[in-house]
């Protein structure tokens, strides 16, 4: 579905003992990270002497068809990225991972995340003469990286060190010609975690990639840690971590990570469902059966049935294989007509019923009001939406698609005004004491500044003006 709130991208890697099946093993890895980027997708592979690499626009399917997965060169470490982009329409170039040369070598880069002082960064080295093919983050962190290389000892050491200066959330993978390193920022924004198949080692922005290609989960890579594999095996450096309060982005939890993940030990599903009883307990309404809208929506209703006793019921089917890629995203006829394509209605479950419809978010409100009007039509006489996030009122500065405070339909209409325009009988979103109250939520430290305004650090929106009016168009990789 064309949802008003992208997740984040995805990313992957992997130092293998069987050269045969690296490939293999990242293109089913993209595939279980297929919900959190479907504009684009990328591997890069290492023989131990060159890089190779295939990126593309589209689906996972669409990009790595038999032929081209046969064309990819067989190595023994590999990184992957799954992406998704703001712009109108997406272009191949920025897609990832990045691969650079530079004076010791070369190196391929993927990030999940943005950056906070990237304009800054960029501008400077813009200065000092540097050339950028794409306005993303990405490549930002690549130079400052390859920078740091020159006077470091080794690339990890770089890392750490371009660590530094850069400032935000991100997740990264990146590939060297014989090793593989993962770097999480010091507040654990983005998830990252770390597994293990046989004796090769695997880093994933969420755990369910373990269990989709049969490998178990270690543990999280902590806040500010940087991992690295070679041939004398994994070493860890923590030099960034324990020195800033973790903010992981609260989104993780009600939207944008698989059911089947787990992040900091808690299960997704699990909280989904408990923010499902508390939305039951806070906004309660009579009513005949409770749908979610799929995907994200589904854990939060059962949850909702479960705390008020009413029948869950399947009354929305997506279509999972339609693909956007090549749809232009500022065409709203075009995505009506995809949306509907992507999404139906099961007539027979919601005639004649009152329904409560639980979703995970409203940003602008079209999509909500496209579903409402779907239920209506198919015959529903009442429906009551419930939200499983809190209103949300202010800029996103750390890479989700909440980028322009001005185009939240809660920056101009109060509850009951966004219920009229949606079309509903009833809105009711979750409180945020109600999702802190929540076990296991907010243990580690959370951030839900799109909710409250508590940035987890100094943001300076001009900076985030400037990023994105830059001249490129490109938004950065996220």
């Amino acid at each position: 579905m064309f949802h008003e709130l992208n997740e984040e991208c995805g990313v992957f890697g992997i130092y293998g003992t069987d050269e045969k099946m690296v490939v293999e093993l990242s293109h089913l890895a993209l595939y279980a990270l297929q919900h959190r980027g479907r504009d684009g997708a990328g591997l890069a592979v290492t023989d131990g002497e060159t890089i190779h690499s295939y990126k593309d626009l589209g689906l996972v399917a669409d990009v790595f068809t038999p032929s081209v997965l046969k064309s990819i060169k067989p190595g023994k470490i590999a990184i992957g990225h799954v992406r998704n982009s703001r712009k109108a329409v997406v272009e191949r170039f920025a897609a990832q991972p990045l691969v650079m040369r530079y004076m010791k070598g070369s190196m391929a880069l993927a990030n999940n995340g943005a950056l906070v002082n990237g304009f800054e960064m960029r501008s400077a080295l813009e200065h000092d003469g540097a050339m950028f093919q794409t306005s993303g983050d990405a490549e930002i962190i690549a130079y400052i990286v390859a920078r740091k290389r020159v006077q470091s000892g080794s690339l990890e050491n770089a890392i750490v060190e371009a660590m530094d200066e850069i400032r935000g959330a991100y997740s990264l993978v990146i590939l060297g010609r014989h090793k593989l390193i993962a770097a999480r920022d010091p507040r654990g924004m983005r998830p990252l975690s770390l597994g293990k198949i046989g004796e090769s080692w695997i880093v994933a922005s969420e755990t369910c990639v373990f269990d989709s290609i049969g490998a178990e989960f270690v543990r999280d890579v902590e806040p500010g840690e940087v991992i690295m594999v070679d041939d004398k095996g994994l070493h860890s450096d923590r030099t960034h971590c324990n020195k800033q309060k973790p903010a992981l982005c609260i989104y993780e939890y009600v939207y944008f990570a698989r059911p089947d993940s787990a992040i900091n030990g808690k299960s997704v599903h699990g909280i989904r469902l408990e923010i499902g009883k508390l939305l039951a307990k806070e906004h309660p309404v009579e009513a005949d059966i409770v749908c979610g809208v799929p995907d994200s929506g589904i854990s939060a209703a059962i949850g909702y049935s479960l705390g008020s006793g009413i029948p869950y019921g399947t009354a929305l089917i997506k279509n999972k294989y339609v693909s956007q890629a090549h749809l232009p995203k500022d065409d709203e006829q075009i995505q009506k007509i995809a949306l509907k394509c992507k999404l139906n209605v099961l007539e027979s479950i919601v005639k004649g019923k009152r329904v409560i419809l639980v979703d995970d978010s409203i940003i602008k409100g079209m999509t909500a009001q496209y579903i409402i009007s779907l239920l209506r039509k198919a015959g529903a006489t009442e429906v009551h939406l419930r939200i499983s996030s809190p209103p949300v009122f202010n800029t996103c500065y750390f890479g989700t698609t909440i980028n322009d405070r001005g185009s939240l339909i809660t920056s101009t209409m109060r509850v009951e005004e966004i219920c009229k325009a949606v079309g509903a009988d009833s809105l009711g979103f979750v409180s945020i004491a109600g999702l802190h109250s929540i076990s296991g939520l907010g243990d580690s430290g959370i951030c839900d500044a799109c909710f409250t305004g508590n940035y987890p650090m100094e943001i300076d929106e001009q900076e985030h003006f400037n990023k994105y009016d830059h001249k490129f168009g490109e938004e950065p990789e996220v």
